[in-house]
């Protein structure tokens, strides 16, 4: 699947394999109980092609690191916004197939649903791997919601996002931490979005992002500089 849907596409053949994939995405609740967390992420330079990826996983409620697996691959797929999952998917894939436990759910850097063809990077992670995921990113791509002084007050509040052709709420803006701009918090897959609202505001430690994602993100960039240090 890995090379199937990422290598040699054009942008035209991307969009319309998500237009296909996008009917395999479940916004569903999360029966089973929730024991372990994880955090995704990629780093990477907007015009080279060497991506550094990590996924870190925790007990949860707890937060207690359990594991990382971390690897850097090459990308031939240029950033287009959009379409961020066929450029950072394929390093996301080498680093789950190598963790020893699979999390019960996966927060990744970037959209789940609230994307035009609902299909972010976390839906799309989602459905190729079975697992459930939580997009949450940090600025939107698609879909309004009202202003901050309407609402977004205390730590965990948010307003809801909605698509502006239906009206469908595909998400919501919420408040993590004072004087910063919202997070951007969706359902990727097999998760409702009560629960991705809820998996968020139980990860925030008094940052902007919740730890997951925040421990993910600098630990992929201790990875990279480690990496890029080696290299040289």
């Amino acid at each position: 699947m890995k090379q199937n849907f990422t290598q040699n596409l054009t942008p035209l053949e991307a969009v319309r394999l998500q237009q296909e994939i996008r009917h395999k995405v479940k916004v569903v609740p999360l029966e089973k109980e929730i024991k372990t967390v994880a955090g995704a992420d990629v780093s990477m330079n907007l015009y080279e092609s060497d991506a550094y990826a990590g996924i870190v996983v925790f007990s949860y409620p707890e937060l207690e690191l359990l594991e990382e697996s971390f690897t850097k691959e090459q990308t031939n797929f240029p950033y287009i916004p959009g379409l961020l999952s066929f450029r950072e998917i394929p390093s996301l894939l080498t680093c789950y197939k190598n963790l020893k436990r699979k999390p019960d759910l996966i927060i990744v850097d970037g959209q789940g649903i609230a994307h035009p063809r609902r299909l972010g990077i976390a839906s799309h992670f989602g459905v190729l791997t079975e697992t459930p995921t939580i997009g949450c990113a940090k600025s939107v791509l698609y879909g309004v919601y009202d202003s901050v002084e309407s609402g977004l007050s205390e730590t965990g509040s948010f307003q809801e996002i909605k698509d502006p052709s239906t009206g469908e709420v595909i998400g919501v803006a919420m408040h993590s931490k004072k004087r910063s701009n919202p997070l951007i918090v969706s359902p990727g897959h097999l998760v409702s979005l009560e629960q991705a609202i809820e998996v968020v505001r139980l990860c925030l430690r008094g940052y902007r992002l919740p730890e997951p994602t925040r421990q993910a993100h600098e630990a992929v960039n201790r990875f990279r500089r480690q990496s890029q240090a080696t290299h040289y």
